[in-house]
């Protein structure tokens, strides 16, 4: 009995350490007013963001819902709807045209890295480096990530920049990253 009532305390802070570890590997992110949450898969969670309504519809509109609501993992640099109003007018809705499908696919798979990369995955890729990463994106292009201060900004095929907002929106199936630019590949 009295081992017990030394193990006892004990094992109520493993297991509250245990909870701690838990609930912080499920942490949910707020993302355009919405509730990011990492049970679900990044369709489910985008469609409740009021700032990635015009991704979604792109999604959609690409025929790549299927795919991201699958195992993954994928790493997915999501530009707000504010960064796809920076394109040229006219811009998106050329590219949600059915006969532009294949282009459109093209763009948002641009921003789509195979895997799960954190921020910290990315910062150490970029260190490892020295000052760069380059990754191959699942549209074939390359994407060159870089820090400005404690900024991650990722650079396209084209020299754009677009600034990680909002890092680490961990998904059932991979991780959000938002941007502020859309990125376009050569």
């Amino acid at each position: 009995m009295k081992n017990l009532k030394r193990i006892y305390p004990i094992a109520i802070v493993a297991f509250m350490l245990l909870l701690g570890t838990v609930s912080y590997a499920q942490k949910t992110v707020m993302v355009g007013g919405a509730p990011m949450y990492p049970t679900k898969d990044i369709v489910d969670n985008a469609v409740n963001s009021k700032d990635h309504t015009t991704l979604v519809a792109a999604v959609k509109a690409a025929g790549l819902v299927e795919t991201l609501k699958g195992d993954g993992p994928f790493t997915v640099f999501a530009p707000t709807n504010e960064a796809f109003d920076k394109l040229p007018k006219g811009t998106v809705e050329t590219l949600l045209k059915p006969e532009n499908k294949k282009m459109l696919q093209g763009v948002l798979t641009y921003h789509v890295v195979a895997g799960k990369w954190s921020a910290a995955d990315v910062v150490k890729a970029i260190k490892k480096g020295n000052g760069k990463y380059v990754a191959k994106t699942v549209q074939g292009g390359e994407l060159t990530f870089m820090l400005d201060g404690n900024d991650v900004w990722v650079m396209d095929e084209k020299g754009g920049r677009a600034k990680i907002t909002i890092a680490d929106v961990n998904q059932k199936n991979g991780v959000i990253h938002v941007i502020d630019t859309v990125l376009m590949h050569n």
